[in-house]
């Protein structure tokens, strides 16, 4: 029998699920097709951004994440970076995404991916237009003029299944079957390197580390390893621990002590009981498009690299939330084809930059630093270039700020480009992401967005926005007064606000045309 939905996912991990929160939050009807019944309890992707956190605090889960972690409330995300090995006197603490917290409405978080996923699927078993079937891989994806077909089959077993819809999705990872159907090319950089994650217990890696700030990563930055990093994450404060490191190209489980591995890279003996060891390669790739007729990719389908940074599971569900309401506008009428094209124009830019720029750069400028700088060559020269290294960490952080302004259905400045590189600021611009401001009585302006579109306006008549959208069926909620100080900083009386809290225009005055500015923000100009 074939079942009918709006839009097939194939692919469970963080990125899917969120994918079909997004879309079934919006009353979409879909399914999702994943594999693994469970979690793969494999602690990668543990931390979480400020931007992330506000997803959770829309799809209304946020304290139920909070709630997941396992390391005590208050110990920073970031981490040491010490240089040769963990025992070395030269070592810093750089600010990592917290710097960035007030642009946002929520803090960061950190805890292993298998318990975020826990804490989406929970949510997305509340939703009745989501058939979720774990368990099941997609065998074939064929799409013509009127909508998608799937074939589907049960992993450990011989059931078969066909599933149609008007729009398929995959976030189906790195080895992405959905990708290699569609026939959407990869380019990128391979490092040509195999990287090792072992997950292991010890007691006493964390009693010889209390000579630092307690901290949830410590990175050992080693001169011979062309910058690429050898470092530990804490799952746990106490004894649970996560360690990526490069090694030879052939080893395997069994062929490598990586006991004697772990321990060269703190620098010291300490006994460990391994609980699992895999490999990953140094490579970053990038999808050469992310749409071909109805299927789409996202998340690790669409973009991959080294987990530096936590730049790739914060991207995946970045990539869920701007494909998400930009689908559920087409099936729902308001918005246009155009619309669904943005989805690549403003997410690929950005991955592009981030891959190029704050990853495979990152490596290549640690390189340059181990290469050029040793303190047995010139100690004095060597503690110069540590020191300034240590005090820029936080302005490159500052810079990471992804943004739309070259978007085809944002109203952005004449000639920009979408890009990873920008700013943060309270102004309002448009392409780039709302700051908070404080509301009265404790009001949340996070929650008064809505799921639609919203129109922040200060002394301004917003009638004529809102007679636009009910004549194109918009949804668009006004938020008009209320504000316990600083509006000034969004600098703009009128703010247009998309519903991936991203921002279409800006004006002091409503424009001559409104109707014109709304239907370029739903792809219909």
């Amino acid at each position: 029998m074939t079942r009918r939905h709006q839009v097939i996912i194939v692919g469970g991990g963080p990125v899917g699920v969120a994918l079909a929160v997004e879309l079934g939050l919006r009353g979409i009807d879909c399914a999702l097709v994943e594999r693994y019944r469970e979690p793969q309890r494999i602690p990668k992707g543990q931390n979480l951004a400020p931007r992330t956190l506000e997803h959770f605090q829309r799809w209304g889960i946020v304290d139920a994440l909070r709630a997941e972690r396992l390391m005590p409330p208050g110990i920073p995300v970031s981490g040491i970076v010490a240089y040769g090995d963990l025992t070395s006197p030269y070592w810093y603490a750089p600010p990592q995404r917290e710097i960035v917290r007030p642009y946002y409405f929520q803090d960061v978080e950190r805890l292993p991916q298998y318990l975020m996923e826990k804490v989406l699927r929970a949510k997305m078993a509340q939703l009745a237009c989501v058939e979720a079937r774990f368990g099941w891989s997609a065998e074939s994806i064929v799409q013509d003029a009127d909508g998608v077909r799937a074939t589907i089959a049960e992993r450990d077993g011989k059931a078969r299944a066909v599933l149609e819809a008007d729009y398929l999705v995959g976030c189906d990872g790195g080895h992405s079957t959905v990708r290699d159907q569609a026939g959407i090319a990869r380019g990128g950089a391979d490092f040509d390197q195999l990287m090792v994650l072992a997950v292991f217990r010890s007691r006493a890696l964390h009693e010889k580390l209390e000579r630092f700030p307690l901290r949830s990563t410590y990175n050992a930055l080693h001169p011979d390893l062309k910058g690429y990093w050898q470092f530990f994450g804490r799952i746990d404060v106490g004894e649970g621990w996560f360690f990526h490191a490069p090694v030879p190209a052939d080893t395997t489980k069994d062929n490598y002590d990586f006991h004697g591995l772990v321990q060269r890279a703190a620098g010291f003996p300490f006994p460990c009981e391994f609980d699992h060891v895999g490999f990953w390669d140094m490579r970053v790739a990038v999808a050469e498009r992310y749409r071909i007729g109805r299927v789409f990719i996202a998340g690790d389908a669409a973009h991959s690299h080294p987990p530096y940074g936590g730049f790739g599971l914060n991207s995946g569900l970045e990539d869920a939330v701007n494909l998400g309401w930009k689908l559920a506008a087409r099936l729902s009428g308001w918005g246009n084809d155009a619309l669904l094209a943005s989805y690549g124009a403003e997410r690929r830019p950005i991955f592009v930059e981030t891959g190029r720029d704050f990853i495979a750069g990152r490596i290549a400028s640690d390189r340059e630093f181990l290469e050029r700088f040793r303190p047995d060559r010139d100690r004095a020269a060597f503690e110069a270039a540590w020191n300034a290294r240590a005090a820029g960490m936080g302005e490159r952080l500052m810079t990471y700020e992804p943004h739309y302004e070259g978007s085809p259905v944002v109203h952005g400045p004449p000639g920009a480009v979408s890009s990873a590189h920008g700013a943060h600021s309270y102004a309002a611009r448009a392409g780039h992401h709302l700051a908070p401001r404080p509301l009265s009585a404790g009001r949340d302006l996070f929650a008064e967005l809505g799921a639609g579109f919203a129109l922040l306006a200060f002394d301004a008549d917003p009638a004529p926005f809102l007679d636009a959208a009910r004549g194109l069926g918009v949804p668009l909620t006004a938020v008009r007064d209320g504000f316990d100080g600083g509006r000034e900083a969004f600098a703009a009386r009128l703010v247009l606000v998309r519903p991936d809290q991203y921002v279409a225009w800006t004006g002091d005055r409503a424009p001559a045309d409104a109707a014109a500015v709304l239907m370029k923000a739903v792809g219909r100009a």
